[in-house]
């Protein structure tokens, strides 16, 4: 696990601290033949030298994450376009975590089984953040969609596309969390942070009948949080 931690670490300080903005842009603009991209690859290789402390036996774990990284970085410049730029960029940093795995594994076997990765609690984890998400989002929209009082809502024609929805994920699955690590106090100061931003601008707009459909909204979204995170509390152990 420390050597993971370790490359993992490399990584995250060679793309995210010691990479700027505009080294990304010239590598996307002049791609291979980019001097940015290559000294992009020096950093990362001085800091796995540093890291691994220039132990000549991590020699294959170094070439691995070296070689690996440049051919990720170099097709994601090549096959990215502007549309894809966000999926690339998740894409990217999979591949690049996967390869830092593959690294480990190779220097240091660990054992794994996917019968223990289908764990019943692993199992029971996902299925109750698939419920929190895409299913209870399902489900409020449904029970509430008799109402809609939004759908001649001005606020609504001027907000992003998709908020309320990605809004109601981030919502249930922080309650969700803070249920399952016990922590009942976060679930109040996530309800009264909303409240502070939410509930203030309905007050002020006088409108009661946006005001009770989103209250009821929120009601239930806390809910179904509260109730899969007692789920899992009780059954995940």
């Amino acid at each position: 696990m420390i050597l993971f931690l370790k490359l993992l670490m490399a990584h995250l300080l060679g793309d995210f601290i010691f990479q700027s903005k505009k080294w990304v842009k010239d590598k996307e603009q002049k791609k291979i033949k980019s001097s940015k991209l290559y000294i992009h690859i020096g950093i990362h290789t001085i800091l796995l030298l540093f890291l691994l402390q220039f132990n000549v036996k991590y020699w294959n774990v170094i070439l691995i994450v070296i070689l690996s990284h440049f051919l990720i970085d170099l097709g994601k410049i090549y096959l990215q376009k502007k549309k894809n730029k966000r999926l690339f960029f998740f894409v990217d940093q999979a591949l690049h975590i996967s390869f830092l795995g593959l690294a480990t594994y190779i220097f240091q076997p660990f054992d794994t089984t996917f019968s223990a990765i289908l764990s019943e609690r692993n199992l029971l984890l996902v299925c109750c953040i698939i419920f929190v998400t895409f299913t209870s989002s399902i489900i409020i929209n449904t029970l509430i969609s008799k109402w809609n009082p939004e759908k001649n809502n001005k606020e609504k024609e001027q907000s992003l596309a998709n908020a309320g929805k990605y809004i109601g994920f981030l919502e249930r699955l922080l309650v969700f969390v803070f249920i399952a690590i016990n922590q009942w106090a976060g679930v109040g100061f996530l309800l009264a942070t909303k409240s502070i931003f939410r509930f203030g601008d309905l007050t002020a707009s006088k409108d009661r009948k946006l005001t009770e459909y989103v209250l009821i909204g929120t009601l239930l979204s806390f809910g179904l949080a509260i109730l899969t995170g007692l789920v899992y509390s009780h059954y995940g152990r």
